[in-house]
């Protein structure tokens, strides 16, 4: 038994361990997503090192001090996706429509042909946006029911698992597809004019995973997420960011980003809210994300049924409260956090300016 503990604590304490690397290789940057599981494995293991290992031993004790440093550093990343957390983002009152915005963000799966459990999700929560990720033609052509209620809309189908689409009911300016980082990665960008009149900065990411299968690197994924933060952050103006990240909330990155953005994650406080993987309860993760500016208060925010796909969609119910923007803060960047950023923008030669504003 000793054997066995003493094993799966040094699993333990690498995969704990890993993340401080900050080299971007996609096993180490891994290592951040699982933080919850090794958090609940780590506390299981204490049990079974009070349970069955020998209290008069110095291994179990090494053993014992080891695994809760490992379980107490992991809660720390993921505490503030629980309920015991202050919210960072204001619960809404409001009930004036003119002032709410409500979204669906749904990485449709490419080879799913389910797309009438979406249109049904439209149907019921009549988002003001939908934003579908991973969609090709196929679903272009099965969502072109929607357009007679969500007339407006943005179109960039592509077969590669990173097609993109946005559909509202709401009028928007200045609409761009951009390729920020790499050729055949699409993101959107355009002017969103809310019922009060009221125009809201929309950007709709979905970058490519460090994984064996697409960048051996994160540097990819990092610096299109930092950049558009870094635009994002010097202005006053409202601002939303969503899609699939492939990236969990608690991450370093995802924490830079908003960091450098300014941005605030409406999950704080209210819970994970894991949209991947739709199959396995056990591994699922929060990869798909919403972040907007303290002009905002959140009135609802849920994951939706499944949709055939491995990642069930996201809905989230804004208001434009800029009275509380005083009262909502996130997490502040300091001169390291800063420089940071712009290294990671500089690795990828991209620039924040390249980012539609």
């Amino acid at each position: 038994m000793l054997i066995i503990a003493a094993l799966v604590t040094l699993l333990i304490v690498i995969a704990t361990v890993l993340p401080l690397f900050k080299h971007p290789h996609w096993i180490i940057r891994s290592m951040d997503f699982p933080r919850l599981q090794i958090t609940c494995l780590a506390g299981l293991l204490l049990c079974v090192h009070f349970v069955f290992l020998d209290l008069q031993e110095s291994v179990t004790w090494f053993l014992l001090v080891a695994t809760a440093l490992c379980f107490f550093w992991q809660l720390w990343w993921v505490l503030p996706y629980t309920p015991i957390w202050p919210y960072e983002v204001k619960a809404s009152a409001a009930t004036d429509p003119n002032q709410q915005l409500s979204i669906i963000t749904a990485n449709v799966l490419q080879t799913n042909q389910n797309s009438a459990a979406l249109i049904a999700l439209v149907n019921q929560y009549q988002p003001d946006i939908l934003v579908t990720l991973e969609s090709d033609q196929c679903w272009q052509d099965k969502l072109q029911v929607l357009e007679t209620q969500m007339p407006y809309s943005v179109k960039c189908p592509l077969d590669n698992l990173y097609g993109m689409h946005v559909y509202s009911r709401l009028p928007f300016s200045q609409e761009v597809i951009s390729y920020l980082v790499e050729d055949d990665i699409p993101s959107i960008h355009f002017h969103l004019m809310l019922r009060n009149g009221v125009q809201v900065q929309m950007h709709f990411v979905h970058p490519a995973p460090p994984s064996p299968t697409e960048n051996a690197e994160s540097a990819e994924r990092d610096a299109e997420l930092i950049t558009i933060a870094r635009s994002v952050g010097e202005t006053e103006d409202p601002v939303i960011v969503t899609g699939d990240l492939n990236d969990v909330a608690w991450s370093a990155t995802t924490r830079l980003f908003r960091k450098i953005s300014g941005l605030l994650d409406p999950r704080v406080g209210r819970g994970m809210f894991n949209t991947f993987h739709v199959d396995f309860p056990f591994l699922r993760w929060p990869l798909d994300h919403l972040f907007h500016s303290a002009h905002f208060t959140v009135q609802h925010i849920k994951r939706l049924p499944t949709i055939g796909s491995d990642h069930f969609p996201l809905y989230s119910m804004l208001t434009y409260t800029p009275a509380m923007s005083e009262q909502q803060e996130g997490l502040t960047a300091c001169k390291d956090d800063r420089e940071e950023a712009k290294d990671i923008s500089k690795d990828k030669n991209v620039s924040k300016d390249a980012v539609p504003s």
